[in-house]
């Protein structure tokens, strides 16, 4: 503010702090501008009303005037010494301050200051001197200059303090307003009566006003022009600051139609209009409110039967009561949306229900739902066909002409209609017939399409097909013959297929009937050339193509032989390193092995054996791919498989698993290759250089694991093996006892073998005398248990797992150890799909030999096993000797043999008279019945498959004429007939005279004694 001027001036605060301090009041006081701006009025004016000045204090006369800011002017005159002219010497630096004036009434003349004069037009100098109050007034616009006549007269009159506001007429032509701000001094002793004031120049406050004034007519305007809702409310609260009403404080005239709430203003919602309003209308105006943050949503208003569609702001800043709330009834939208929704589901439902492939569209034409026929046929997910993902399903020649009609159809907006092959998930293509409708608004506009696909498959090949015999008749005749004979074979082909299981149980029956009357004849004939070399020979040699045949007869009923698991915990980054020397050796010094395994590894519980083959095998195949020359990456590390990749893979369950990588940086393989390389027996080398099996191994060892294998390659990049083991919590079992090569060594400890099978038995019995062992048999598991429970020193138990019998092999295993807690027990088998095995694992503590085995293999395992077993004990154990038991005599018994093959019968019968026992011969089941009700008879030896009644019939009715005898199958079957007594003996054809023996034998119960060595 600037007070450069010299009329004595001071410029009070609302506060009343000095703000301004002229060079006239420093002239009359002594202060300067420093010593004073800033501080409060009571330092230069005390309550005795003397000013203080800077010789002391003063008595002068002052005239306050008003300010426009809340303050005030002083204005200071010395007690009769200074002139009035001084004091009306008002300039302001204040750019709202006009000037000063003081009007001696009684002699009607007004001195003022230069900018007064300037601002009324009039001189200055005169101004300074005095002029009548008319020459001012001139000044004044005429249609305020009576009313501001009035209002000095009122003010003279003794009224209230002057204070209007007026326009003034400018020399320029300019038009300001103006407020004059004066008071009535009244005359004292000598003095005159004066009226003194202030000009103070409003032009920019109307100017604001005026534009404001605008501003809200405009607002006004809008405001009620608004299509939509639009209200002010102020917030209501409860004690706890909570908002739990509001007033409506304004509202345009759209508010009525949106909310159908009449005379709004001044009411509240809960008090006045609906008491159930949700809570959640207040806490949302109540943030806005309290934060200041504008707020979009859509809520129901329930106790209005509304939606509506609100934005929410505040006004008059942060922390007000107020809210401004634009807002729109969107209750039809929302009833059409859910109409919409409804149809929707109607819709999907019936598009579900239908044969045909359903489809719909955007309005754009991109593809977004799909019915379950058209996944199921695709073999794709929603999403992969999504948008213009259909495309890829399409037959590639079929594309482009579906694509352009698709684009005609939705520039016209008219019925698409086209045909075109679509893939099927087995990489088929059938021909459809494919058509969409667009669904229309009122307007005309398109909201959707709706598309079906219909198999015309047969169809179209029937029209090309009648088509084509239309133009080449005699061709497709011919043709067609051609495919009747093709078709043929093919049904040929099938059939044969289709028979593979008769031939293992009927052709390989009547071949090892066959083989059994070669084998008896040749049995016999090899006494009859006794001492003949040449013949002899003769003889032998045909015997061995007799038990070639019986293998070939055995391989018909071996379909495959999946192997049974040891799993055992390993660490796999230490178990691969200790194969290095072996993977080297095995893919040769042109390939660079790099082996990395991860810090931390885990554990994982997999069969170490398989754990190397897999690995050989994928290392084997990289070789190869790399023409063995390149580099092979083996890495170990830990992997987590989350559950959205166990969701996108088959056959695999989210967790943690080890991972084992193998990377190679060979010809790498196309897509197409890729999908295959898992089947059996596909392979991408020369013929003769692999079977196709090595892959397929490793994926069916991880999958039997409950593991994982993924593989990625691309074309002349490589390929990388990825197998997932399973994290095993255990610590790794580090004994591992090596199974070495070498040849086999015996021993002289005793053996009980359990085997049904004869011949078998047989082989076992010998390879382990001729071994040194001492060899107990037994041919079935009640008959090993007897064994047992007599008493007899017995070392190892070894048995077969699947025997004939109500005791099964595991359990007579489990009694034996009871009674013999030192025994060693090893099983053995042909398949794993049994008792001991589980998800093609071994049972905890189980130990298996699988068939077929060497000599050196089974007497490896058993030398393992009984040294464990002395481990375990911790003591030596001497090999037991048993002295044999006293042969029994032997009394001639008297079978009744049943067979109907005539030359059988004969052989077998002779064998056993030789074998110097009484047989009854019988060719069928009635006339071994007959026999059975008229002789006394000790065993049964018949056949499974008589002409008038099964063979295990014809047990039962013998059993029940002569309970006690004992029972004989002798057949070219490997199990007994359904319902048999556990105590029958299965005799499996071909079957050698020592094995008919040991059967008659064990059927009388006279076996343990003859089968000792």
């Amino acid at each position: 503010m600037d007070t450069t001027l010299t009329p004595p001036l001071v410029f009070v605060s609302s506060e009343n702090v000095i703000s301004g301090w002229s060079d006239g009041a420093e002239r009359l006081l002594g202060w300067s501008r420093d010593d004073v701006v800033g501080q409060p009025l009571s330092a230069i004016f005390d309550e005795r009303g003397f000013f203080i000045g800077s010789t002391g204090p003063q008595d002068l006369d002052a005239e306050k005037v008003p300010s426009p800011d809340g303050g005030s002017v002083w204005a200071l005159r010395g007690n009769g010494r200074q002139l009035l002219e001084e004091q009306l010497e008002l300039t302001f630096g204040n750019a709202d301050v006009i000037g000063a004036w003081d009007w001696d009434i009684d002699a009607d003349r007004v001195v003022a200051d230069t900018r007064f004069a300037q601002a009324f037009g009039v001189n200055p100098e005169s101004a300074r001197e005095g002029l009548p109050l008319a020459h001012f007034a001139a000044g004044i616009h005429p249609d305020d200059r009576a009313r501001v006549t009035r209002e000095i007269e009122a003010a003279i009159a003794g009224g209230p303090a002057f204070n209007s506001e007026y326009r003034i007429l400018r020399p320029d032509g300019s038009l300001s307003h103006v407020l004059a701000r004066g008071r009535l001094v009244q005359a004292k002793g000598h003095r005159p009566a004066r009226f003194p004031g202030v000009l103070f120049d409003i032009t920019a406050r109307r100017v604001a006003e005026s534009d404001a004034q605008a501003n809200r007519q405009r607002y006004r305007s809008l405001f009620e022009m608004l299509p939509d809702g639009f209200c002010v409310i102020k917030m209501i609260w409860d004690a706890d600051g909570v908002p739990v009403d509001y007033e409506f404080l304004e509202v345009n005239s759209a508010f009525e139609k949106h909310t159908g709430i009449t005379s709004a203003v001044g009411k509240r919602v809960r008090r006045d209009i609906a008491a159930d309003h949700e809570q959640y209308w207040f806490d949302i105006y109540g943030k806005v409110a309290r934060t200041g943050e504008p707020v979009s949503f859509e809520n129901s208003a329930e106790a209005l039967g509304r939606w509506y569609q609100v934005q929410a702001f505040p006004i008059d800043g942060v922390g007000s009561e107020h809210v401004a709330v634009l807002f729109s009834d969107v209750t039809d939208r929302r009833r059409t949306e859910l109409a919409l929704k409804a149809s929707e589901a109607e819709f999907r439902t019936l598009s579900q229900s239908m044969l045909n492939h359903v489809w719909t569209a955007r309005p754009d034409g991109q593809l977004d739902w799909f019915n379950d026929r058209v996944l199921a046929f695709s073999g794709k997910s929603a999403g992969e066909l999504a948008g213009n993902g259909w495309a890829s399903i399409v037959h590639p020649d079929d594309l482009e002409t579906a694509a352009a009609t698709w684009s005609a159809a939705l520039g016209a907006n008219e019925v698409y209609q086209t045909e075109f092959r679509i893939r099927r998930a087995d990489g088929r293509y059938r021909w459809h017939l494919v058509r969409a409708v667009p669904v229309k608004g009122d307007g005309g506009e398109v909201w959707r399409w709706v598309g079906t696909n219909t198999d015309i498959d047969h169809a179209k090949k029937n029209e090309a097909a009648l088509a084509d015999l239309n133009a080449t008749l005699e061709e497709r005749i011919a043709e067609r013959s051609e495919q009747l004979l093709l078709s043929q074979k093919a049904l040929q082909q099938s059939q044969k297929m289709e028979t593979i299981g008769k031939l293992t149980g009927g052709v390989a029956h009547d071949f090892n009937n066959l083989l059994q009357v070669v084998a008896g004849n040749l049995q016999l004939l090899s006494r009859d050339v006794s001492g003949n070399e040449r013949a002899a020979s003769r003889v032998d040699n045909a015997l061995a193509g007799v038990a070639r045949g019986a293998k070939l007869a055995s391989q018909l009923l071996a379909f495959g032989r999946r192997q049974a698991l040891e799993p055992k915990v390993i660490n796999v980054g230490r178990f691969v390193k200790g194969m290095d020397d072996l993977l080297r050796r095995s893919i040769g010094e042109g390939v660079d092995i790099e082996v990395v395994v991860a810090g931390g590894l885990w554990n994982t519980l997999a069969d170490p054996t398989q754990v190397e083959n897999a690995l050989l095998n994928l290392a084997i195949n990289a070789r190869d791919a790399m023409d063995g020359a390149g580099k092979l990456t083996i890495e170990v590390g830990n992997a987590f498989l989350d559950d959205h990749y166990a969701a996108t893979h088959a056959d695999v369950s989210a967790g943690q698993y080890v991972i084992l990588a193998v990377s190679d940086t060979g010809s790498g393989m196309s897509p197409e290759i890729l999908e295959q390389v898992f089947e059996p027996f596909f392979s991408t080398k020369p013929e003769g250089k692999g079977t196709g099996l090595g892959l397929s191994m490793v994926y069916g060892f991880a999958k039997q694991s409950n593991g994982h294998v993924k593989i990625y390659s691309e074309k002349g990049h490589g390929t990388t093996v990825k197998l997932y083991l399973p994290r095993e919590i255990a610590e790794e079992a580090r004994e591992t006892v090596a199974h070495t090569a070498g040849p086999a060594v015996g021993g002289t400890e005793t053996v009980l073998v359990v085997e049904d099978d004869d011949g078998v038995r047989n082989t076992v019995v010998e390879t382990l005398s001729d071994l040194g062992y001492r060899v107990l048999t037994a041919r079935d598991a009640q008959s090993g248990l007897s064994v047992v429970e007599s008493g007899v020193a017995i070392d190892v138990l070894f048995t077969d797992v699947v025997m004939p019998g109500t005791l099964k092999s595991p359990e007579m295993a489990k009694l034996a150890k009871a009674r013999l807690p030192n025994l060693v027990v090893l099983f053995t088998s042909g398949y794993t799909e049994n008792s001991i095995v589980h998800g093609g694992k071994l049972d905890h503590g189980v130990e298996l030999l699988s068939k077929p085995y060497t000599r050196e293999a089974l007497d490896r395992r058993i030398r393992h096993l009984l040294a464990n077993s002395r481990q375990a004990t911790q003591r030596e154990r001497g090999a037991a000797t048993n002295a044999p038991a006293p042969q029994e005599e032997r009394l001639p018994l008297k079978l009744l043999l049943v067979e109907d093959d005539f030359l059988i019968r004969m052989n077998t019968a002779e064998v056993l008279r030789d074998l110097g026992h009484d047989v009854i011969e019988a060719g069928n089941a009635a006339q071994a019945i007959s026999a059975a009700e008229t002789t006394s008879i000790d065993i049964l030896l018949t056949d499974i498959g008589l002409p008038d009644m099964p063979g295990g019939d014809l047990a039962v009715a013998v059993r029940e004429i002569r309970p006690g005898i004992g029972i004989v199958f002798a057949t070219g079957e490997t199990s007994m007939p359904p319902g048999a007594d556990p105590s029958a003996v299965l005799l499996v054809k071909p079957y050698t005279e020592r094995s008919l023996k040991l059967a008659v034998d064990s059927a009388s119960g006279r076996e343990t004694g003859a089968a000792r060595s």
